[in-house]
């Protein structure tokens, strides 16, 4: 294998091989724009979003969904959407560990406020999870739980003291 091979991994301050990223889209109109726009956004807006991109769909997937939000809806069927046609675990299963891994990586970066919230957000994703399983998973072994450690329903406020 040379080292023009397409696996080879460009040396500090060494161009990655291919087009620029201006170049990715030559005469799109906007191109250079957007990602100029790409660029002024902070990284932890970044992982924010894309942390809130996961728990959201996640969400719809262990099937917590306001059945308002379907209201005219209908399925594949013709017949009205509910939030259960939406329900599948196994996706939301490998969400919530990507999830989990976003938020255990990025917690350092993020600052605490943020981190705190995402792993509210998470622990909250993977309750619902528990709650929505017919086969409960062993403790530690939900989604996520790897990287985050077992999630239990927490007692209270009386429960601290």
């Amino acid at each position: 294998m040379s080292d023009s091979s397409p696996t080879s991994t460009p040396g500090p301050g060494q161009a990655l091989p291919g087009p620029a990223v201006g170049d990715a889209a030559p005469g799109v109109p906007g191109a250079v724009e957007a990602v100029r726009d790409i660029a002024d956004v902070p990284a932890v807006e970044v992982v924010t979003t894309a942390a809130v991109h996961l728990m959201s769909a996640a969400a719809v997937k262990c099937g917590l969904v306001d059945p308002a939000d379907l209201e005219g809806a209908v399925g594949e069927d013709g017949r009205p959407l509910r939030p259960e046609d939406l329900k599948d675990l196994a996706e939301a299963r490998s969400l919530i560990t990507a999830l989990a891994g976003l938020v255990t990586a990025a917690a350092p970066e993020v600052g605490s406020q943020h981190a705190r919230a995402l792993r509210d957000g998470l622990r909250s994703l993977q309750l619902a999870f528990r709650e929505a399983s017919i086969v409960q998973d062993e403790p530690g072994q939900g989604p996520g739980e790897r990287l985050t450690g077992p999630v239990s329903a927490r007692r209270g406020p009386s429960a601290a003291s």
